[in-house]
């Protein structure tokens, strides 16, 4: 089945570009549009898309702000992959925090953008360098104690696991290199997810380069 996808930009040549770059994959349909954050929580409801690539800033309603509606009103969430011109700091950590599962700059190229969204499509998470290095510098460290490893309370596995996601590579890639089933690649995720109390992904591989920095065992 074609992953469904709503795209949301105020930019009207932002839409249009990602529609017809979208449409030359045919594992993609473009299921609906929206040009304001307030438009968000609605549109999911009503096209039930599996990704929504989501613009961070928008004249209305922003984009973290949307996020974080739609993260309390829908009881069935899509995956939110956001779009933005720049990594800027305090916008991807508010991101982050609100549940997104990528981060993409607006000039990434079309075969990455195509990719990331099968990705999350997948559970998977797809980030920019730029804002990947942003999200180790700033969050891998809050609130917690200059000492302790973020990794801290994991299983040897859920560790090897943990790292090899902040590599950034795909469950049937950790699968293969740790001779694991996918199936028990994605259990081990989930477990130190909630292990970790981390929402996704992303912030899995913050605390791994965290905590690699650091020589967590």
């Amino acid at each position: 089945m074609s992953v469904r996808v709503l795209l949301v930009d105020d930019d009207p040549l932002v839409i249009a570009g990602l529609r017809m770059l979208l449409a030359g994959d045919p594992g993609i349909d473009v299921v609906g549009e929206a040009g304001d954050g307030g438009e968000l929580t609605a549109s999911v409801v009503r096209e039930r898309p599996d990704v929504v690539l989501l613009d961070v800033r928008m004249p209305g309603m922003d984009g973290v702000t949307a996020l974080r509606e739609l993260r309390g009103s829908v009881r069935e969430q899509p995956a939110v992959v956001m779009l933005t011109t720049f990594g800027a700091e305090p916008i991807v950590l508010d991101a982050l925090r609100a549940g997104a599962s990528g981060f993409l700059l607006k000039h990434t190229p079309p075969d990455q953008i195509i990719a990331a969204i099968h990705a999350a499509a997948a559970g998977e998470s797809s980030v920019s360098p730029v804002v990947l290095r942003q999200l180790i510098d700033h969050v891998a460290t809050e609130g917690r104690p200059a000492a302790e490893d973020p990794l801290e309370g994991l299983s040897d596995r859920e560790r090897e696991v943990a790292l090899a996601v902040a590599e950034g590579l795909g469950n049937a890639e950790i699968s293969e290199r740790l001779y694991l089933s996918v199936g028990s690649v994605k259990a081990h995720i989930s477990s130190a997810l909630s292990k970790l109390g981390l929402d996704n992904r992303v912030q899995l591989a913050v605390a791994a380069h965290e905590s690699r920095r650091r020589g967590g065992r």
